[in-house]
């Protein structure tokens, strides 16, 4: 499980480690690391590469002075530009010099790599206009073989908001980022994380005095694969988990396959359907026992309710019965808008049993009552905390939070999903993965991970409907978990 922190908490573990080491120390760590990756993306080129830096004020334009210093001392034609001369590192550009390189108000006409040290990680907004200038004119640079410069970003893409992965104005876009110590929020998190291109973590010797608990949680493909259930030979339909499916309406039968189609690609050995598509499901799904009324559904360990369900006064009584269980919940889609229209929210505040929200931004303003913003972490974790719920803020990078204050970001996300019915097939998948006995924060990531899997899987094959990523759920499971998808 890979972790971010933010600024503050970085901050304070800096200030703990470099009281205990010699100065400068972890400025050269941070620096040596940049630099072997610099040095790696020139491969066997470093001897006679254009290198150019460009250098903000402070403490990362010092550590991409002091990289570009170990740089030049290999052979590389390194040239620093310095964006304010007034504040730049000293040490940092005077070693740059003495190792061979140059310091100049322009870029060079060849360049083949740019070291982003403009700002750091206490920075906030975009690019002044001069920066922004001096950025532009250094991209339209050419390497030289006639490629563009490769970029590679010290810490952070310089103009990202390093705690919530805002971007506003002109920013770095990296080929690379190169981090210390241990990933921040933008590396993970909204429009800024793809801003960073690949993400490489240098150890500094930071991790041990990172006090505070990690702003978010990101999962990888073995913390999925460990989190899925593993069945033996003695497991029985029954003993797998039973999912309860309360979606669709005779006007949207679609939603009601199409989240039934989603559990029964999870890990439960039964789904029993309660609903008035019931007809178009067994059709579509003959293993799905299948009631008109949820009060016949009988017996199940966890609910799916909202996806198509409609807001009469049938969908009304449907979302108050399973609000009434002791049961884990998946409150989706029109499931969310009853809880404020139907004046059912102090019921749900009331539960003591697992439920999870799926709102996308719509849905959560209404539940919220305001967009989420640019801090989408920081809104996913007050609508948690105010509704007792566990909350999956839909999005490219989708937010899981709980309401004691642990958030998850899922690395899996695509635009590809951005299509009618693939919220349904998340929400199928959700409350399949509950029914399995899956703590509800766990849950939902991994659906949320197993749902950018498929997206991802069926975009391969051209433009994607809910049906290709339902149908993709199995597969990218087996491969997970290394078994045959027979």
């Amino acid at each position: 499980m890979r972790r971010a922190w933010r600024v503050a908490d970085v901050r304070s573990a800096e200030e703990a480690l470099m009281a205990r080491l010699p100065e400068g120390t972890l400025m050269q760590r941070a620096a040596a690391g940049l630099a072997r990756r610099c040095a790696l993306i020139l491969d066997q080129g470093v001897y006679g590469a254009h290198v150019t830096l460009l250098v903000g004020a402070g403490n990362n334009g010092g550590d991409a002075l002091y990289a570009g210093a170990m740089l030049a001392r290999r052979g590389a034609a390194v040239t620093a530009v310095v964006l304010d001369p007034e504040r730049v590192h000293r040490e940092g550009l005077e070693a740059l010099k003495t190792a061979g390189g140059r310091a100049a108000a322009t870029p060079p006409a060849t360049v083949d790599l740019v070291v982003d040290g403009i700002v750091g990680i206490g920075a906030k907004g975009g690019l002044r206009s001069g920066a922004a200038t001096t950025l532009h004119r250094t991209l339209e640079r050419r390497g030289r073989h006639g490629q563009r410069p490769v970029v590679v970003a010290v810490d952070v893409p310089s103009g990202v908001d390093v705690d919530t992965g805002n971007v506003e104005g002109v920013v770095v876009r990296a080929d690379v980022t190169v981090t210390f110590g241990c990933l921040k929020p933008a590396h993970v998190v909204g429009p800024a994380a793809p801003l960073a291109g690949e993400v490489e973590l240098v150890d500094i010797g930071l991790r041990p005095w990172l006090r505070a608990d990690p702003a978010i949680l990101v999962p990888d493909r073995a913390d999925i694969a460990r989190a899925l259930p593993k069945h033996g030979p003695g497991d029985e339909k029954y003993t797998r988990g039973v999912v309860g499916i309360a979606t669709g309406s005779a006007t949207y039968p679609g939603a009601a396959i199409l989240s039934t189609w989603g559990a029964l690609a999870g890990p439960a050995g039964m789904v029993r359907y309660a609903g008035t598509a019931r007809e178009q499901v067994v059709q579509a799904h003959p293993s799905v026992i299948a009631t008109d009324r949820l009060a016949d559904a009988g017996r199940v360990q966890a609910w799916v309710v909202g996806s198509g369900l409609g807001t009469d006064e049938a969908a009304v009584t449907a979302v108050r019965m399973v609000l009434a269980t002791s049961l884990p919940v998946v409150l989706d889609a029109d499931a969310l808008n009853l809880l404020v229209d139907g004046g059912m929210a102090d019921l749900m505040r009331g539960r003591s049993a697992p439920m999870v929200l799926t709102p996308h931004d719509r849905e959560f303003a209404r539940l919220a009552g305001e967009e989420p913003g640019t801090d989408r972490v920081g809104a996913a974790l007050r609508l948690a905390a105010h509704t007792n719920a566990v909350v999956l803020l839909k999005g490219d990078r989708t937010i899981v939070a709980t309401p004691d204050g642990l958030t998850y970001a899922n690395p899996t996300g695509t635009a590809a999903l951005a299509t009618g019915g693939t919220g349904d097939v998340l929400a199928g998948l959700l409350g399949s993965l509950l029914a399995a006995g899956l703590r509800p924060e766990v849950a939902a990531i991994t659906a949320a991970y197993l749902h950018g899997l498929a997206g991802r899987e069926a975009a391969r094959h051209g433009p994607v409907t809910a049906p290709d990523v339902a149908a993709a759920l199995r597969p990218v499971q087996a491969d997970l978990t290394g078994t045959a998808s027979g």
